[in-house]
């Protein structure tokens, strides 16, 4: 049965989350505000709804674990799975924003939530107001940089000219999607942790962060096939800052995570460092500014390294 509120609560999410993605641009076109603008922070934001709901629901009823690592396995699997997969069925290309500005505030985040957590095992609430300022901070730094005419592909004109009756139902709905579903995956995550003999963390790091990665995965790899638009690194850097700062900020904020689980810091933690940081070599070896297909596979080679060590050191 837990297998059963597990994938109901992936299903609401994925619905959720896109029901709240269409109303909330829909609501930005009725004030306004540019198509860029709406990419990079609208859209940014609505994508993290479900990570944040799942997080915030499991800080709620007393599983920090799955808090902390829905983040931190989201992050591994976005490099590691997305990434990798989609890079083997087509090559992405690196721009220069990628070391100028990108890959640089994505590790500043990750090493700061380290200091944060290993500090005094606990993210607090000042500390989750500090996350979500720097996100607040990097995406200025980030329209200023961009060029007015930037193509931001996420968004659908069509969303501009949407009744607000439509707009209300939409975001009715994906409330209510992401409400139920964040709490039954939590609880049916926590009924499998328990059955199989494995640790909450490592529930989350793995079930959770895949299952809620899964719907990005599928995309970039449909789009990657159908060599339709050009797969952007940037978008998945991006993700990653959006985890940290706003997931696990905005959780923090309403409620402190304690570290509960020791391979969060011993383990889990480096690896999310680990599959950070190697982008930057990766991106400058031979083939430069460019993931091909080994580059792609090497990814997920390892993050089929990490999934096994996992579960093997869990029990």
């Amino acid at each position: 049965m837990s297998i059963v509120w597990v994938v109901l609560g992936f299903t609401l999410l994925v619905v959720g989350g896109e029901f709240l993605v269409r109303s909330s641009v829909a609501l930005s076109f009725k004030f306004n505000i540019s198509k860029m603008v709406i990419g990079m922070t609208v859209v940014s934001f609505a994508t993290s709804a479900p990570e944040l709901l799942v997080s915030l629901q499991a800080a709620l009823s007393g599983s920090p674990a799955i808090a902390i690592t829905n983040v931190i396995g989201s992050n591994i699997a976005n490099i590691g799975l997305v990434l990798g997969v989609t890079a083997m069925v087509s090559t992405i290309a690196v721009d220069k924003s990628f070391y100028r500005l990108n890959w640089p505030v994505m590790m500043v985040f990750s090493i700061v939530l380290y200091y944060f957590l290993k500090n005094d095992n606990v993210l607090s609430a000042f500390e989750g107001i500090i996350l979500f300022l720097g996100l607040v901070l990097f995406l200025v730094i980030l329209i200023r940089s961009t060029k007015s005419n930037a193509v931001v592909e996420e968004v659908d004109e069509t969303l501009a000219v949407v009744s607000n009756f439509k707009i209300g139902t939409w975001l009715l709905i994906g409330a209510t999607s992401l409400y139920f579903g964040s709490e039954w995956l939590v609880d049916g995550a926590k009924a499998i942790a328990l059955s199989v003999g494995v640790s909450e963390a490592v529930i989350g790091v793995s079930l959770i962060a895949i299952g809620t990665s899964v719907p990005e995965l599928a995309a970039s790899i449909i789009a990657a096939a159908k060599q339709e638009k050009a797969i952007s690194l940037g978008n998945l850097i991006g993700s990653n800052i959006f985890n940290i700062a706003s997931v696990l900020g905005l959780t923090a904020i309403i409620k402190p995570i304690p570290v509960t689980e020791p391979l969060i810091l011993t383990s889990d933690i480096f690896w999310m460092l680990g599959f950070a940081f190697v982008l930057f070599p990766l991106v400058m070896l031979r083939k430069k500014f460019e993931i091909n297909r080994a580059k792609g596979f090497f990814l997920v080679f390892v993050y089929g390294v990490f999934m096994f060590l996992l579960f093997t050191a869990g029990k």
